[in-house]
Parts: structure tokens; sequence; C-alpha cells
């Protein structure tokens, strides 16, 4: 009975702890047995602390019985991923430079998930200063699939993916600028969702202005993500880019008649992208389930140029922004893509920037414009099915070569250029049992009717109700 605790979504979970028929502490006991049974055999969590753990779902459940109001999530266990300050909880980036950094206060997404009930178990493992889709480190090493302990649970949420699948926590946070809410979602068989700029502000922020990395909500199930949604999003005056709209707009049923739906179905972008031909079969049979749903689907696709200059500019820029004093004191001690990307922002002129920005606008207009002829896209989250754990990164697909570990990415990077929200949701399994995701794109700051899209298509496949066999 214990174990079945950790197999309720968090929805339900939330609703049986605030009717008091099972306590936080014992919500809390049961996820923290599983990860000492499972997590030695994935590693996905990392400075996980159980007396701490337990003494605050306790306070939750003394809370509780006082008759104080809660949050909508209150007494459900979370680890953050490892690149969000949480105060008192070392804090690494997956770098030893900061191997025992302990922030003394929490960046602003912990804080809204404190103030709406969660209770901090530990981290989640990520590749270095969350760099790549593919999570490993030097600190706490690397974390493995649970559908396949040899392949990649993606990243760089990797370990935030790896323990929802594997049932050890309900809930988790990333975020996302090439993918790393939706690549790991996609190779884990759960939820990410990339939400539009500024629908869950960021602070503290060296980028506050940038819209290229957002911050959102990983689940088991579409219900699950929009209900953390509702607790995360809203304003915040230490965000510039804050959309005013609150994170209440986000709850209530998902529920809605999908007839009439204008679906644009591309599988390749129209030929931009190199697919691997089991990532194609896989989602082939989506557009007949979202056919079936009431939608009209038409093989369409945007015309995204210049989204690879925009994205691989505009993050080299943030890259040495943010980590340029880290390569300059401890070249030797950063990973060498790494330092790469750092050293590609120092050459950039501002004549580089200025057309970036110029192909950005752009970008975003042809976009919108294609947005009103349809009311989603559907694509691939990743180029490729979960690739062997001891390579960097897919070096070829289909016997194309991947120079980088960005170019197999360019399915979720070249859409994080948009601007539009984005949803990876379970659609299926290759022959070797490894999860596919499919990406659900909506206009500019449509996630209400972008999550109720994915709750359908969910809904319809069942994909998400497959455990991993460890």
């Amino acid at each position: 009975m214990p174990d079945s605790l950790c197999h309720h979504t968090a929805t339900e979970l939330s609703a049986l702890i605030r009717a008091r028929e099972v306590s936080a502490r014992e919500v809390m006991q049961a996820h923290l047995d599983r990860i000492e049974l499972l997590n030695p055999k994935v590693n996905a969590l990392v400075s996980v602390d159980p007396e701490r753990a337990l003494a605050a779902a306790a306070s939750a459940d003394e809370r509780l019985a006082s008759g104080a109001q809660v949050g909508p999530l209150h007494g459900l266990p979370i680890a953050h991923k490892d690149t969000h300050d949480t105060a008192g909880i070392r804090t690494t980036y997956g770098s030893p430079l900061l191997a025992d950094n302990v922030p003394d206060r929490d960046e602003l997404v912990v804080e809204r998930l404190k103030a709406a009930g969660t209770i901090a178990m530990g981290k989640t493992n990520v590749p270095e200063f969350a760099a790549g889709s593919h999570t490993f480190n030097p600190v706490f090493g690397t974390t493995a699939n649970p559908y396949a302990l040899d392949r990649s649970a993606g990243g760089s949420s990797g370990g935030a993916a790896a323990s929802l699948a594997c049932r050890m926590q309900p809930l988790a946070d990333g975020s996302d600028m090439g993918g790393s809410l939706r690549n790991p979602a996609s190779f884990c068989n759960v939820v990410g969702l990339r939400p539009a700029p500024g629908r869950v502000p960021t602070w503290p922020d060296l980028a506050a202005w940038s819209t290229l990395s957002v911050q959102g909500p990983m689940g088991r199930t579409v219900a699950d993500v929009a209900l953390m949604l509702s607790a995360i999003a809203g304003p915040d005056d230490r965000s510039p880019i804050a959309i005013s709209e609150p994170g209440s707009a986000f709850q209530g049923s998902l529920e809605t008649d999908l007839s009439g739906l204008r679906v644009a179905f591309s599988l390749d972008l129209g030929g931009e992208l190199v697919v691997d031909p089991q990532v194609r079969a896989v989602l082939e049979p989506a557009a007949q389930v979202l056919t079936d749903l009431g939608g009209v689907v038409e093989e369409a696709a945007p015309d995204l140029t210049g989204a690879d200059e925009v994205f691989r500019t505009l993050r080299a820029w943030q890259f040495e922004l943010a980590l340029g004093e880290f390569r300059d004191a401890h070249p030797d001690r950063i990973k060498p893509s790494l330092r790469d990307n750092i050293d590609a922002g120092r050459a950039l002129t501002g004549a580089d920037v200025g057309r970036a920005e110029r192909l950005h606008a752009g970008l975003y207009h042809r976009v919108r414009e294609f947005f009103g002829h349809y009311d989603v896209l559907a694509l691939p989250v990743s180029q490729v099915p979960p690739f062997d754990i001891d390579l960097e990164f897919p070096t070829e697909i289909g016997g194309v070569a991947m120079p980088s570990y960005l170019d197999w990415m360019r399915s979720a990077y070249w859409i994080s250029a948009t601007g539009c929200p984005a949803i990876s949701v379970p659609a299926g399994f290759t022959p070797q049992g490894l999860p596919v995701g499919i990406q659900l794109v909506a206009p500019h700051r449509g996630e209400r009717r972008l999550l109720q899209i994915a709750h359908a298509f969910e809904r319809a496949t069942h994909h998400a109700t497959v455990l991993p066999q460890l």
C-alpha cells in the first residue's frame, strides 16, 4: 500500500492529502522508500535529505490539521532542478566549481512551489551548467533512462524526467532553452511544457529581458502539468517580461470539444529536419489520432528560416554573459563543448547580434501569421529516440553527420526561437521499447488551449500509462 501512493498522479495525491485520507508524511515516506530502491539504478535524484523532508512533511500535516489555509500542492514531495537555487539545499549546477554551493535564498520558481505547499526532498540531476540534452556531469555522474538503462534520459532536465518516470516524485520543475523540458520528457515517457516567455517569471536572472530560456512544469499527466503551472505562473515585478494573467487561468477541467481543430502536421518541417526512421514510424499514427479527436489535419509547416542562426547567436551571447567569469577563472574545469559556446559568444560582434534580432522579429511574425491558419502544430520533439548513454550526443542521424551537441536538437530549439509554447506528450515506443514523444505547439501565449489539446491526445492514446520495468 505505501508504494501504491507513488503511482497516484499529483492531482490525485493533492486531493487525498487535503481530504486527510493520507498524510503528507506517509506520502513523503513512500517516495523516499522508492528513491532508496530505484535511484541507485537511474541516478536521477541528488542531494536527497530524508530527515529534512520528513520533518517538513510533519509540519505540513500539522498545518492542515490546524485548519489553516493551504496551497494547491500542499504536501506533495518534489526535487528541484539542480540549476534552481534552493535555500539551505546544495545546488551544484552539475559543476565541480559549485560542488559545495548552498544558496541562502530560493529563486522565484522554488519560492512559488514552496508557497503552493510542495516539500523539497533534494535536487534532480543535470548536465554541467545545464548545457546539452544528455544528463551527465563530473559531480554526480550520468542519469540513465528508466526504460533502458543503457540509454540517455535526455536533458537538461533529465534527472527530473527520469525521476517522474520512476514514480520517485509526482511533479518536477525544469527549464528549457533548446528543449530541456521537452527532450527528456520525450525520452522518459512523461510530459514537459515549455511555456511562452514570461508565463513563468524567472528571478534572479542576468538576462532578465531575454525570451530564449524559460522555466516550466513537468509531470506524468497533462492535468498534473496544468496543476503545477497554475502555481508557478502569474505576474511578478521582479521579472520585466512577466505575463499579467494569473496562474489561476490554468485551473479547472481540461476537457473540451476539438471538433474542427485546425492541425498542421509535419514529421520533418517540410524536409528541413533529418529524423530517425523509428521516430517517424512512432509518430505517423498521431495524425489519425488527431483526426479521430475531431481535428482537420493537413501536412504543413511554418517557415522557420533563420531560427538556427537566431538560437545559436543568442544562446552563445547568453552563455558568455552567465558563464564567462567561470571560463576565465577555471578554463580547465569546464567541459570543452561549454567552453566553445562561451568563446563563440565572445566572438560575436554587434552586427551579429543585430542580425539575429532582425531575423528573430521576422521569424515571430511569420509564425504568427501561420497560426492564423492553424490552431496547433504537431512535430517530433526529438529527431532521434533515446541514444547510447556513453555518447555525449548523437553524431549522426540516418547517415547525416551531427557535428555538435546542438545539431540533433533542431526540432526542439527551432521552436524555442519562435517564442511559442510547446509541450511534449508520450506518443508511443520504438520496437526496442524506447519512448517517443510528440511535440504540440500553440500560438504565442496559447498555453490553455495547448494543454486541452495535449490532454485529449493523452486520453486517446494512454501511452503515459506504460511504466518502465525496473
